[in-house]
């Protein structure tokens, strides 16, 4: 009598506790979204400072990438995603009691560690408990999980903002509820590395002090030039995608005289689903044209905005963020696909960290930048010219795909996530 096959562990309830805390954290960055208008008007700042408030969550991103990638290797993927869990309770709890700038700052910084420790931590973790034949599957889990919870975030706090009272508290409360049951769901988790690497991970005094260290991430010479090309499309559509979060509330008040929270919400929300979808379509785009795909969606996505912003319409900005979404999706399944082909297992970890360490430097930085176009020269003038220079990049890099093609086929990028930390390897994602 053939024996059966040995069981995973956990049971059917851990990976669906892994996923809802994944979904919960990556929530919980994106919940301020459609609030920001209303944080501007209540402590007073200016547009200005509202996207700096929105750029040091991608900081906070970077810092755990280069400091935190790999602690899940090393202690156990429970204690991480439970830190996750507890980073994202701490940051809805500072948001709830916020009554100042300095408040909000620290909690889009707590955001940001989280979202780099989750991704990794809660990627791995499905991988772990799905037996070798649902791989793919569990890699689609975490990607759902990632950009769902991005978009389901957004969603959440513009409609509770629109239709309920205590716009300013009562997402944080409904997030705080939520993350509270995601942290129950975790004792049905078990911890999927062996004692002995963990054992191994803890030696040398606190596993956390031991292991928190700045580390440059190594991209192998040989996939360099194909790393690059990809990390910077998508970098474009990170960055396009980041002003959108940042501004959106703005533009659909003063230039749409649109004073809907919930539509704030769709907006963003189109963005990170359509990101999802563009993953996933690199399951089934020939390699050779993804790259190129990605550029001419950036471009039309770029067109797209600025048209909506001279003209003052709603359906090109909803038909551009879905656009950009798409290409953003791709470049990024581009390349995590040239580093699951071109690095060792070994060292695919640091790789995927500094793919994710461009993609969210290029988020942060360019919207700060149109945070001072928009003060110099107003919303319009600052919309056009980031969405030129988003379509200059995509020309640029695509330029560089005809005149260098690739020698030989890579290999069929597989997206893991996208958002924030490492791959199982990890792969991150996501903004807020």
């Amino acid at each position: 009598m053939p024996s059966a096959p040995p069981r995973r562990p956990g049971g059917p309830l851990a990976p669906a506790a892994v996923a809802l805390a994944f979904w919960v954290t990556m929530a919980g960055t994106t919940v301020p979204t459609p609030l920001y208008p209303l944080y501007q008007h209540a402590f007073g700042f200016s547009t200005f400072t509202v996207t700096v408030v929105f750029a040091v969550y991608a900081l906070g991103v970077v810092a755990g990438l280069l400091t935190l990638g790999r602690l899940s290797d090393r202690i156990g993927r429970r204690p991480v995603v439970l830190a996750a869990l507890l980073l994202a309770a701490a940051a809805a709890t500072l948001f709830e009691l916020a009554d100042s700038l300095p408040w909000l700052l620290a909690a889009r910084v707590l955001s940001g560690l989280g979202a780099a420790l989750v991704t990794g931590a809660a990627t791995a973790a499905l991988l772990d408990l799905a037996p070798p034949e649902r791989r793919l599957r569990a890699q689609t889990v975490a990607l759902a999980a990632n950009m769902g919870g991005l978009a389901g975030g957004t969603l959440l706090a513009g409609a509770l903002a629109e239709w309920a009272d205590a716009p300013l508290r009562l997402p944080w409360t409904v997030t705080l509820v939520l993350t509270g049951t995601a942290l129950l769901g975790l004792l049905a988790v078990p911890e999927t590395v062996p004692a002995e690497v963990r054992r191994a991970g803890r030696t040398g005094g606190s596993a956390l002090g031991a292991r928190a260290r700045f580390r440059l991430p190594h991209v192998p010479p040989g996939i360099r030039p194909a790393f690059l090309r990809a990390a910077l499309t998508g970098g474009a559509g990170f960055a396009v995608t980041g002003v959108l979060t940042a501004v959106s509330g703005l533009f659909l008040a003063t230039v749409l005289g649109l004073h809907n929270h919930a539509v704030t919400g769709l907006v963003v929300a189109l963005a990170f689903l359509s990101t999802a979808v563009g993953q996933l379509l690199v399951r089934v785009l020939p390699p050779a044209r993804a790259l190129p795909l990605a550029c001419a969606g950036l471009v039309l996505a770029a067109a797209l905005v600025a048209g909506a912003l001279l003209g003052g319409t709603l359906p090109p900005l909803l038909l551009g963020a879905c656009v950009n979404g798409l290409a953003t999706g791709t470049a990024i399944g581009t390349g995590l696909g040239t580093v699951n082909g071109g690095v060792e297992p070994r060292r695919r970890g640091e790789a995927v960290s500094a793919f994710f360490a461009v993609l969210f430097t290029m988020l942060s930085v360019p919207v700060i930048g149109v945070g001072v176009l928009v003060r110099a020269t107003g919303l319009r003038t600052a919309g056009v010219t980031f969405s030129a220079a988003v379509a200059v990049l995509a020309l640029a890099v695509a330029a560089g795909l005809v005149r260098r093609p690739r020698r030989g086929a890579s290999p069929v990028p597989v997206p893991v996530t996208t958002a924030t930390a490492e791959p199982a390897p990890a792969a991150p994602a996501g903004q807020a």
